[in-house]
């Protein structure tokens, strides 16, 4: 299934180094199928988002993918994409960025048809192919019309969803330049968030977040004397304070690196997809490695 990383600092900025796929080598042994897409964002320092992003189609993007790349920001957001709806090219990579935030989502949505009607022109946003990049289209509207309203724009984007159309999972990280979001919905994928304080449970160590069979993995030296928030698809160390949200909870790391939270979708959808709904691509992009 799809890997998803958000890590927040702020109000602090942070030097991170990420790499999309560590050890290579692995992959091949330890995975089903290897990944369809990598990509990495965060903001400069006046706020501005950049994001760095490819399929895995080729060697050098492969090689793109294996690099280290160390940035600076306040929030940062990952995904490693295995492709369930859009062919493989940059423009179905997530992250996506609207309106100076940036959106990554593991699950399925059907019912495109559909969606793209009720976005009527706001389907405009839309770049690419994927289901995704619908639903933050959505949530985006969503926020314009509740006065930038994040936590309310995806609460009523994910409701919508979950009440017209089948869905198999919401799960979603969204950043904006000094808050991050995220949404596990509903009980399908897990979705984990660590309030890390400075220096980790030890007080005094560098964070080194690896996921499994040599995903993703995230260093950074200045953790060790700042706290940070990180939100990932599993528990990437052994620190006992990772915790599983619950089904629907929807999440909210605000610029002094406050969290709250609140389960803004209790029920479960009105049409839910199992893995043997799926399309045989969709249900391959959605099972466990």
């Amino acid at each position: 299934m799809c890997r998803l990383l958000g890590l927040s600092s702020a109000p602090q900025r942070t030097h991170a180094t990420f790499w999309l796929l560590d050890a290579p080598d692995s992959l091949s042994r330890q995975s089903h199928r290897d990944p369809d897409g990598t990509g990495l964002g965060h903001f400069t320092a006046d706020g501005a988002p950049r994001v760095d992003k490819a399929p895995i189609a080729a060697y050098r993007d492969r090689a793109f993918a294996q690099e280290a790349r160390e940035e600076e920001s306040s929030t940062f957001i990952a995904h490693i994409r295995f492709a369930s709806t859009g062919s493989l090219d940059a423009r179905n990579t997530h992250p996506f960025e609207q309106d100076g935030r940036l959106f990554a989502h593991n699950g399925v949505i059907e019912g495109l048809d559909m969606l793209d009607g009720h976005l009527g022109e706001d389907r405009s946003r839309v770049r690419g192919d994927t289901d995704s990049e619908r639903f933050f289209a959505l949530i985006t509207r969503e926020t314009r019309r509740h006065d930038g309203d994040v936590t309310e724009g995806i609460r009523q984007a994910a409701r919508w969803i979950a009440a017209h159309l089948p869905v198999y999972a919401l799960n979603l990280i969204l950043v904006g330049p000094r808050e991050l979001w995220a949404l596990r919905y509903p009980d399908t994928h897990e979705l984990y968030v660590l309030e890390r304080r400075a220096g980790g449970v030890h007080g005094d160590r560098h964070l080194d977040h690896s996921g499994s069979n040599g995903r993703m993995r995230v260093h950074s030296s200045a953790l060790a004397e700042h706290p940070a928030v990180v939100v990932a698809s599993e528990r990437m160390d052994d620190d006992a304070h990772w915790r599983a949200m619950e089904p629907g909870e929807l999440l909210r790391v605000d610029p002094g690196l406050r969290v709250t939270s609140q389960v803004a979708l209790p029920d479960p959808p009105a049409h839910r997809l199992t893995l043997d709904d799926l399309r045989p691509a969709a249900a391959a992009s959605q099972q466990a490695a």
